[in-house]
């Protein structure tokens, strides 16, 4: 074989071997929806609560629409090894440990025999306070199979520094934050998972990495189903509260696809700007990317191709507020009745 023909024989098969795991990806059944709760039946927090009524129809809804409801941790372990997972696949979680969910959520979904985790932070746990579940009651839920896992110790918000602490100091105090919770956990209830769920679903680059290096999969509160591409140190799930709960809203979101974000840019949702910019680069798909839709709140944004069904980019045309913020972009499959959804979050400065 002469020289040429060697080299070319090479770069087809590097360049073949490229696209194998990305042509494999999308054709995967390795998708799930997860949802995320707080409260159940505590009309005094309504950003938090979600009605009694508002949740029935939600499980009876899941029940008989042939959605399966599977363990986070069997979802997590079929990303981690792109196996497939039945269509419909969807994860049930609850953050913090509030006495609603003993009284109100576990019984139904026991009831239904819908496996769910509950990530809580020990501390609030470990100092009795009426609102929370006490550790007689969790440890009864997980007798019974519930998974509790990693939450924090006592539900800081991990981003931020503190007055005059660096970023080494930072690193070392949320290290032991999250291994302590981690050891609080084993220690009540003989095991916990790998799994973390940050505070108010705040992260950024370099909480991700922390929780990268402890070996955690750690989930946010951005809207989104996940999927092969997803990352697993900031895997999306959909918040339900009062506000989000009407049922022509959940069976999207329940029936929702990953979208196949390739790259963007920024990944890190911590900024300063005020109208950040982002641009995303889409893998092959089905979705009708005319019809693609980006909203920042209610407010449709104005979508800027780069490169024709492939890279995108949207802008604020508004200051978004300190705090938390999202921009979420949505796409019919043009196989199926269905949705791509994806969503980036942002976080400000509160004093910005």
């Amino acid at each position: 074989m002469c020289r040429f023909s060697f080299i070319f024989l090479v770069m087809t098969l590097f360049f073949s071997a490229l696209f194998i795991p990305l042509t494999s990806a999308q054709g995967s059944t390795t998708r799930a929806v997860i949802f995320m709760y707080h409260r159940f039946g505590e009309d005094r927090f309504p950003s938090t609560n979600i009605k009694i009524e508002q949740f029935e129809q939600q499980l009876e809804f899941l029940d008989t629409n042939g959605f399966i409801i599977l363990p986070l941790e069997e979802i997590v372990d079929a990303l981690k090894n792109n196996t497939s997972l039945p269509d419909k696949a969807v994860a049930i979680t609850i953050d913090d440990a509030y006495r609603s969910v003993y009284d109100e959520a576990y019984p139904r979904l026991k009831k239904r025999n819908f496996p769910f985790t509950v990530f809580i932070a020990p501390q609030t746990v470990d100092e009795e306070i009426e609102a929370y579940m006490g550790w007689q009651q969790i440890r009864e839920m997980h007798r019974s199979g519930v998974t509790f896992a990693n939450h924090s110790l006592n539900h800081d918000y991990l981003v931020r520094r503190k007055h005059g602490e660096s970023k080494d100091s930072w690193v070392k105090r949320v290290t032991l934050d999250l291994q302590t919770a981690q050891q609080r956990l084993q220690e009540e209830l003989g095991s916990a998972p790998a799994l973390f769920a940050y505070p108010y679903g705040e992260f950024n680059l370099e909480l991700m990495d922390i929780v990268n290096d402890l070996g955690y999969t750690a989930f946010g509160q951005h809207s989104g189903s996940i999927g092969p591409l997803s990352n697993m140190t900031a895997l999306p799930r959909f918040p339900v509260a009062e506000a989000f709960a009407d049922m022509t809203a959940f069976k999207t979101k329940a029936l929702s696809l990953p979208m196949p974000v390739m790259q963007q840019d920024p990944v890190n949702p911590q900024t300063s700007d005020r109208q950040p910019l982002l641009t995303v680069k889409l893998a092959p798909t089905d979705a009708n990317l005319e019809q693609l839709a980006c909203y920042l709140g209610n407010t449709q944004m104005q979508i800027q191709w780069i490169k024709a069904d492939e890279t995108f980019s949207i802008q604020a045309s508004e200051n978004l507020p300190p705090g938390r913020s999202r921009y979420n972009c949505t796409a019919p499959s043009s196989a199926e009745d269905r949705y791509y959804w994806y969503s980036h979050q942002w976080i400000l400065p509160l004093n910005n």
